[in-house]
């Protein structure tokens, strides 16, 4: 007698963008962590600290700065955390937010 193996799923871990509250796979968003160090981008997912995601869409980043993003990480973003989240979007879609 064969054993027939079933074909599972593998589970895909899912986030949500503060941005536009769309619920996504993990590995489609950007993480930025508020660590000790101060909040950045993770591009790993592996520094520790209290995490947020953003889709890669400019218009969630911008939604993200202007409130949602600093909620979601219980914190105050600082004149040079924006300015390093803005240089972010300016790098990856040649236009800064404003």
């Amino acid at each position: 007698m064969s054993k027939k193996l079933s074909k599972r799923k593998r589970h895909v871990p899912q986030r949500t963008c503060v941005g536009c509250r769309e619920i996504l796979p993990k590995r489609t968003l950007t993480r930025i962590v508020r660590s000790p160090d101060g909040v950045q981008i993770d591009l790993t997912g592996k520094i520790s600290g209290r995490g947020a995601y953003l889709h890669n869409q400019q218009s969630c980043w911008e939604k993200g700065l202007k409130g949602s993003l600093a909620s979601a990480l219980r914190t105050r973003l600082s004149k040079e955390e924006r300015d390093a989240l803005e240089e972010f979007i300016h790098h990856e879609w040649g236009s800064k937010s404003e």
